[in-house]
């Protein structure tokens, strides 16, 4: 019976890992967009006629003079070009167009699972949250472009790029949940507490260094601190309580968020290498045993990504250690969540211990 439900939900749970892995995409060109500087060269949001970039060069004129109505231009870019503009729009435009592409991946095949009843009604809730969850992350994301459309801000506030980002990584991972439900058999999931617990923590602590990270690329701030092990010299900086305030200093402070992003990443690493010392007693032959090498691996090639991407960074943060940083990101949060997934099992798969 087992065996049948699996089969049944198979191309359900293949249509969803495809949505995971069109996910990870669109948040990386989200993270090209920021670190091109390109999110604020599209002024409108047209959900349908924005899925075309101007046709003729009187279109992009247009849109050109409507870029230079924003602080950003004044600031930073005036001495863009036509060509120049039409560089950085590439990626914000690519950008929405992945996400309209997502959107019909998403849509039509579950009119066509629905209509087919691959989906039953235990699916349907889930997937309506998925899509409510989908058009949230979308207005998300307008709001965000839309602070920086002034002559004020140069660029997106980076609190509001961070919930951008998150946003982005619920969504992620509430799809990648759904494909485990539908794609693991029962007898895998064992019930461990004691890693159930720490794999929590460790999912709560990976959660704050994402937001440290999107503060990171929101403000730059690899650029105000680009040796290590030391940060420029000390291990403590000077300057972490200098904006008048705690809360402000954690938030605003670009070498306090730094300090703190490299804190958590020590913190990180050493949890995940007890988590795996510990994963070692769990059976031979499951499959949590047999993967309990990735949330290590995954975290030690992030340190190092890490590392690279601030040595490098000398005038502007280097784009491929950057999205490789953030890529690598996204995978260890969902080895956290299958290692959960695999851990989080009732008392009654305790005999299989």
């Amino acid at each position: 019976m087992e065996a049948i439900t699996m089969k049944s939900n198979r191309p359900v749970a293949i249509w969803l890992y495809i949505g995971v892995g069109m996910l990870i995409i669109q948040v990386l060109l989200g993270g090209i967009t920021r670190l091109t500087g390109s999110g604020l060269s599209i002024t409108e949001w047209q959900p349908l006629l924005g899925a075309f970039p101007p046709m003729n060069e009187e279109a992009w004129q247009r849109a050109f003079d409507n870029y230079k109505q924003i602080g950003q231009y004044h600031y930073i870019n005036n001495h863009f070009t036509l060509s120049d503009f039409k560089a950085i729009y590439f990626w914000e435009w690519l950008h929405r167009d992945w996400a309209r592409l997502m959107g019909f991946v998403f849509i039509i095949p579950f009119i066509y699972f629905l209509v087919k009843k691959k989906i039953n009604r235990s699916m349907v809730n889930p997937m309506i949250i998925l899509f409510f969850l989908g058009g949230l992350q979308g207005a998300i994301g307008w709001i965000m472009v839309k602070s920086g459309l002034n002559e004020e801000n140069l660029y997106v506030n980076h609190i509001r790029l961070a919930i951008h980002f998150i946003s982005a990584l619920v969504l992620l991972s509430y799809v990648f949940w759904f494909a485990l439900k539908l794609s693991i058999r029962p007898v895998e999931v064992l019930n461990v507490p004691v890693l159930r617990k720490l794999n929590c923590w460790l999912l709560v602590l990976l959660t704050i260094q994402l937001v440290y990270g999107a503060f990171m690329a929101g403000l730059h701030t690899a650029l105000v601190a680009n040796t290590w092990p030391d940060i420029n010299g000390a291990w403590v900086p000077a300057g972490m309580f200098s904006q008048g305030g705690f809360l402000t200093d954690i938030a605003h402070n670009p070498i306090t968020i730094q300090f703190i992003h490299r804190g958590l990443a020590y913190g990180i690493t050493i949890l995940i290498g007890l988590w795996w010392w510990k994963a070692a007693q769990t059976p031979t032959h499951s499959l949590l045993h047999a993967t309990r090498y990735l949330p290590l691996l995954l975290v030690l090639l992030q340190v190092l990504l890490g590392v690279l991407t601030l040595l490098n960074s000398q005038v502007k943060i280097p784009i491929s250690y950057g999205i490789l940083h953030q890529a690598v990101g996204m995978l260890l949060l969902l080895s956290l969540i299958w290692t959960y997934y695999l851990s989080r099992g009732d008392k009654a798969s305790a005999e299989l211990i």
